[in-house]
């Protein structure tokens, strides 16, 4: 529903929730049923926010302006800006053939991507909340003009018939702009938490099922079964609990490393202290001498 309300009215879909719930994945799957090309920036706490809609590489261009010095010959026009701008997600959601053509102009080898280029573009703008609030705002900003400027390439115009899919994930690392928030759609992510941990047993061995088809149902609920447990017990402590990303990590882990003649279970117990105790243990408490 909520992409389908997303495609309606052309806003960007936020969605929230824990780490490992699966934001990025339905951004991938909403591609996949769409048949749309699918796009993806991960944003990082030194993203900028031109990084969206092109990058420069000034690495390249300066190895060029040198080579052109140290030689005393050759064309300047070579180290013109225009031919070290790279295309970035959101110029290959809005104009792919532009796009292609500025990444040719760079340099640049151009991946083919599954889909079909007329059904439009998914774009995912993965942990915006890693960087400052200009990174949001500059997105909004493109998107709502349905245009941008590249400096020494001109305009960007929102070319496809059919306006690209924004989906935006955030770990909650730090809160967003609630300018942002208002031209956004909402979803709210999360597993089915309760007192007995019983629907999150149930919720993670479906994911399991769906990700290892081939692992044996034991060691799905025994995988899920000490999620829960660790679940209930970190949030009585108020600290990150464990949960779809921790779950796959050690069905993976046990399901590579077994062998004859190795207990499954208890190889998961044993592999299961490595995966879930992420945080130091507290210092204990001792007297002090009088």
């Amino acid at each position: 529903m909520a992409i389908n309300a997303t495609l309606a009215t052309g806003r960007p879909l936020l969605v929230r929730g824990e780490p490992g719930v699966g934001k990025s994945q339905l951004a991938r799957a909403a591609a996949v049923q769409l048949g749309r090309r699918f796009r993806h920036h991960a944003v990082d706490a030194s993203t900028e926010p031109r990084d969206l809609l092109s990058s420069v590489d000034a690495v390249a261009r300066l190895a060029e302006a040198q080579l052109v010095g140290a030689l005393g010959w050759g064309d300047r026009r070579a180290v013109a800006i225009e031919n070290f701008i790279r295309p970035g997600a959101l110029w290959w959601a809005f104009d792919e053939c532009s796009a292609a053509a500025q990444a040719r102009r760079a340099g640049d080898a151009i991946a083919d991507p599954a889909g079909a280029p007329d059904r439009g573009v998914v774009l995912l703008v993965d942990e915006i909340d890693k960087a400052d609030s200009a990174i949001p705002n500059a997105l909004l900003d493109a998107l709502g003009h349905r245009r941008f400027d590249v400096p020494g390439c001109g305009t960007v115009e929102m070319t496809s018939s059919a306006r690209p899919l924004v989906i935006i994930t955030t770990n909650e690392e730090r809160s967003l702009p609630d300018a942002f928030l208002r031209r956004c759609f909402v979803l709210h992510l999360s597993l089915p938490d309760d007192d007995t941990g019983a629907a999150v047993r149930e919720a993670l061995s479906a994911r399991g099922a769906a990700h290892f088809p081939d692992c044996p149902r034991e060691i799905l609920s025994a995988a899920a079964d000490l999620i829960a447990r660790r679940r209930l017990a970190m949030r009585r402590q108020r600290q990150p609990a464990p949960g779809v990303a921790e779950y796959i990590d050690l069905l993976d882990a046990v399901l590579v490393q077994r062998r004859d003649g190795i207990d499954p279970i208890a190889l998961l117990t044993e592999i299961a202290t490595f995966v879930l105790d992420k945080h130091a243990p507290p210092a204990p408490i001792t007297e002090r001498d009088p």
